[in-house]
């Protein structure tokens, strides 16, 4: 957990502990729930326990700083893929702690924290403590709703190198103009991902989402990285693999119709208009 992930826009994953609460309507199918049920592991919900890793865990970063160092260039990992940071739970404190203090003793790697609770931020970190310059925070808008609830709180913080989000699942249509143009602080969102959600119940995405998020982003010179379409495709990308047995589901917004298909995220892939869309903030060194 892991110096190999599937990931698309990481090197690595990092997880100070596994379990969570869902919080909003981008959790409703959370894979890292569902990966932990397979393992026989209950720790979703507020009544449940966290599971902690002992020193082998914890010593693997370091050995990613210097495999970075050694290599001179910058990984990036994600932090955390089976939890948030940032859960309100006293018996989480000592590990969040020790986590702050290992990107501080990594300062090859960069770390991209994404939270939902992006409000507790503040009040979760040690009175004074700003981020180094390689935390990259971020935080999950699956919705206009969240975007207007969750990206004014990001965009208070100015010590991170990179303030991201990550559009994942995307479930409806987004306008993140007024985010991406710097704030009286000199801050915006510096970098956006997008992506379908996947699994057996995933929610179909329209395919001018992410489309429109990505005009967007380039107006206005922000990255943008899409990540997967996920479970549903545009029927036009897939055309040649489509069965009589494929399921269809048609999305009607605004008087028009699109059609997309359920092929799962391997056959779906990740092209949109025509390209892999694999950009990244730059940052320095």
């Amino acid at each position: 957990m892991g110096k190999e992930t599937r990931i698309e826009w990481t090197h690595h994953t990092f997880n100070p502990w596994w379990g969570c609460v869902k919080v909003s309507a981008a959790c409703d199918n959370c894979y890292a729930e569902t990966w932990a049920k397979r393992l026989g592991e209950g720790l979703w919900g507020p009544n449940t326990p966290r599971r902690f890793f002992g020193e082998a865990h914890w010593k693997e970063p370091l050995k990613w700083d210097r495999e970075a160092a050694s290599e001179k260039t910058r990984r990036r990992v994600f932090c955390a893929s089976m939890a948030d940071v940032f859960e309100n739970r006293p018996d989480l404190i000592d590990a969040r702690h020790r986590l702050l203090d290992l990107i501080a003793e990594t300062p090859n790697l960069d770390w991209l924290l994404l939270t939902k609770r992006i409000h507790l931020v503040r009040k979760q970190l040690p009175k004074g403590y700003e981020f180094p310059k390689n935390v990259w925070l971020g935080t999950t808008v699956e919705d206009q709703a969240t975007a207007k609830k969750r990206i004014k709180y990001l965009l208070e913080f100015s010590s991170p190198s990179v303030r991201f989000l990550s559009c994942e699942p995307l479930l409806s249509a987004l306008d993140l103009s007024e985010y991406l143009v710097r704030n009286e602080k000199g801050n915006r969102v510096d970098w956006v991902i997008a992506g379908g959600e996947s699994g057996p119940r995933s929610r179909p995405m329209d395919p001018a989402w992410p489309s429109a998020l990505q005009r967007q982003c380039a107006k206005a010179k922000v990255p943008f990285h899409f990540k997967q379409w996920g479970h549903w495709a545009p029927i036009e990308y897939v055309a040649d693999i489509l069965k009589k047995s494929t399921p269809i589901h048609v999305i009607r917004t605004d008087g028009s119709e699109v059609s997309v298909a359920a092929i799962g995220k391997g056959k779906a892939g990740r092209i949109l208009a025509g390209k892999h869309w694999d950009q990244f903030p730059r940052t320095a060194p």
